[in-house]
């Protein structure tokens, strides 16, 4: 009775996010101040209804157990334009203040928010889809790790992240970021997590660039949450056929000069309620029989596994996960459940932690002021800084 209970609170909770994202931009900017003639009115309306009862259907029979990849693209595609629209249709009614104290009557008042509000929506969503698109940038960070011995001083290590290949077939772009990253001269190559969306099977071609890239010496994958909506044993598998080594609550051990550094990767955090065999964060695995000395590199998918990091001591974690937001002003949501949104931070007296905006895009192929990035994180010993 009470899981019932909870299914039915969600399901009324999502339904009045639902008609909230398309309600209030039709309102403000079809229905109410702006007074525009019928024909505007109804081909609006028309618009509006059509998106609240396609987007759920879409998203339902894209993300859901059939998995269709047309139905994913319109549901995901229709996602970010709403989203973008309420973002902006709230933003408007300071535009709509300022006018109104500026003596501006409606309906001009309105029609100038409604047409303002419109117009930054679409470049919005084209510059986003572009941006989406686009190869990431490369983001170049140096980080000192104090315990590093000077002889793995300079160690490279390149970071992809939510690629999050899936319904939009992105094999050339994939291929370019294999040879974008293959090109940085990684001493260490990770992939952090959400690697795909959907089976193996249906996304062998867009993650077949990703076995062309090599390391010096260690070139390792971790999975991510969205491994877990599928099969995620059957990504570590295929990973580990691509050449990627997977830390699946495991270490390694890198040597340069002399020096040692403990790479130790686990789980993502929802990989225990996933209920897969095998499959649940645990970092005490990880690190077990590792040399208290040695400095930590750890791989965690989301930022907020920090928390277990700074308990065990780890020097670094390379986390994704965020996106950064990846379609403004979400990020501000996202804070509410991570620890970092992106960029370097410090947890406890040793840990750091640095967090990829992500390679790819989830859902909306959209990055709106959260660019995409593959990163290089340049480690640095403390007799170095």
């Amino acid at each position: 009775m009470k899981r019932w209970s909870r299914r039915l609170s969600l399901g009324v909770l999502l339904l009045a996010v639902l008609v909230l994202l398309f309600f209030l931009p039709w309102w403000e900017l079809v229905f109410s101040g702006p007074d525009w003639p019928g024909p505007v009115v109804v081909a609006g309306t028309v618009v509006f209804a059509v998106g609240l009862v396609a987007f759920p259907v879409s998203m339902f029979f894209g993300h859901g157990p059939r998995g269709s990849d047309l139905a994913a693209r319109i549901g995901d595609s229709t996602l970010g334009v709403i989203w973008v629209l309420f973002a902006w249709t709230v933003l408007g009614e300071l535009l709509r203040l300022v006018l109104a104290v500026s003596g501006v009557a409606d309906p001009v008042r309105s029609r100038i928010v409604a047409l303002v509000v419109a117009g930054l929506a679409l470049v919005l969503v084209v510059w986003g889809c572009t941006e989406a698109m686009r190869l990431p940038r490369i983001k170049r960070v140096e980080v000192t790790v104090p315990r590093l011995g000077r002889g793995l001083d300079g160690v490279r290590v390149v970071v992809l992240t939510d690629t999050h290949l899936g319904p939009i077939n992105r094999a050339k772009w994939s291929a370019k970021v294999a040879a974008a990253a293959g090109g940085l001269g990684a001493d260490v190559l990770i992939h952090a997590g959400d690697v795909a969306d959907g089976p193996v099977a249906r996304r062998r071609e867009q993650a077949a660039p990703l076995g062309t890239v090599e390391a010096s010496l260690a070139k390792v994958y971790v999975t991510g949450n969205h491994e877990y909506f599928g099969d995620a044993q059957s990504w570590l598998e295929h990973m580990a056929e691509l050449g990627w080594e997977p830390l699946h609550n495991r270490h390694l051990v890198l040597r340069r000069g002399g020096d040692e550094l403990v790479l130790a990767g686990v789980d993502d955090a929802t990989a225990a309620a996933s209920k897969t065999a095998g499959h649940g964060a645990n970092l005490a695995q990880a690190l077990a029989g590792t040399n208290p000395d040695s400095p930590v590199l750890l791989v965690a998918h989301q930022p907020k596994q920090v928390a277990q990091a700074v308990a065990a001591g780890v020097d670094l974690q390379i986390s994704g996960h965020t996106h950064g937001g990846q379609i403004w002003p979400f990020h501000y949501l996202v804070k509410i459940d991570q620890p970092s949104v992106r960029g370097l931070s410090r947890h406890g007296d040793r840990t750091q932690l640095y967090t990829s905006r992500g390679t790819g895009f989830w859902g909306p192929p959209l990055r709106i002021f959260a660019p995409s990035e593959i990163t290089v994180l340049t480690l640095r010993s403390a007799a170095s800084a």
